[in-house]
């Protein structure tokens, strides 16, 4: 893994470009944001055959951004997920603490935590360098696509792509269109998600989009079922896995989003769709609580020894 210093690309490196562009990928792709689901994404793009860059805060953020990532890849490559090796992966990947190195990236993806004014200034930052034809996307799973658009120069190069976590194991992605979203940059967008082994879905911008409104919905419930005291936490959930065929459980599935990701979602819901998305009390205490899920150990289950 290298460090972003924005020097003539080389030999190799034009190679792994051209054969990410004949994958069905941009040749080089911009990650804004390394924690979790930034880190998955760039493994994503990396795998498909991409050069991919991760821009972080500060220079401890991108080596704990470089370690995520690495380390995503170094399983793939144990599972046999893919059939190129380790050094010649983590070789395509960088980080940087400067959005100049997003400049020649043909896609840029914004992977910021779930806040409005630090996804603006993100995306703003990233569009300043971008050639006029490369494209831009946010991963909000909750926050309008035209809101954020709004403080975009080129608002028809811009849509929304929602990944899942865990991105790796994850088969779905929303593309997500604004109302400026040029429609031949959405016919590209289902082509790269294609191209990662994933299935794209197509939704116009709306609350909540389609995933985070249904799923948000049900997870809802389930804490409020949990809160009456109508059934235990598993048996919530098994009630959904087994007479329904959820993989996961709406409990189990809030502690691996993380209950702090599903309550932000679940009060811009609130905001704009009513009370019908109100967050229950139980839910608002274990976050202030710091129980987050799998993330800090502690959700609705016990994590630590998982």
């Amino acid at each position: 893994m290298s460090t972003a210093d924005g020097g003539p690309r080389s030999s190799s490196e034009r190679r792994t470009t051209d054969r990410a562009e004949s994958s069905g990928v941009p040749g080089r792709v911009g990650v804004i944001g390394g924690g979790r689901m930034g880190a998955g994404i760039a493994h994503a793009f990396v795998l498909a055959g991409a050069d991919v860059v991760v821009v972080e805060r500060d220079a401890d953020a991108a080596g704990a951004a470089s370690a995520r990532v690495l380390e995503s890849v170094r399983r793939s490559v144990a599972r046999g997920g893919t059939d190129r090796g380790f050094d010649a992966l983590a070789a395509a990947i960088e980080t940087a603490t400067d959005a100049a190195a997003l400049a020649d990236c043909g896609l840029v993806v914004e992977a910021v935590p779930e806040d409005l004014e630090l996804k603006l200034e993100a995306l703003g930052r990233a569009e300043r360098v971008l050639a006029p034809e490369a494209a831009l996307a946010t991963n909000t799973s909750s926050i309008s696509i035209d809101g954020l658009a709004s403080g975009l120069d080129r608002p028809e190069r811009f849509l929304g792509l929602h990944f899942f976590n865990p991105v790796p194991a994850s088969q779905l992605v929303e593309v997500v269109t604004g109302t400026a979203t040029d429609p031949a940059l959405v016919d590209d967008a289902e082509v790269w998600i294609a191209s990662l082994g994933k299935t794209p879905i197509v939704v116009r911008d709306s609350p909540g989009f389609a995933s985070s409104r249904l799923g948000v919905a049900l997870g809802l419930e389930a804490i409020r079922m949990l809160e009456e005291g109508v059934a235990s936490a598993a048996d919530i959930d098994a009630a959904m896995e087994l007479g329904y065929r959820h993989p996961v459980g709406p409990l189990r599935t809030t502690d691996l989003v993380g209950l702090d990701v599903r309550l932000g979602i679940a009060e811009e819901l609130h905001r704009r769709l009513g009370e019908r998305f109100a967050p229950p009390e139980l839910l608002r205490r274990l976050v202030a609580d710091g129980h987050l899920g799998r993330k800090t150990g502690r959700g609705f289950y016990e994590w630590s020894e998982q």
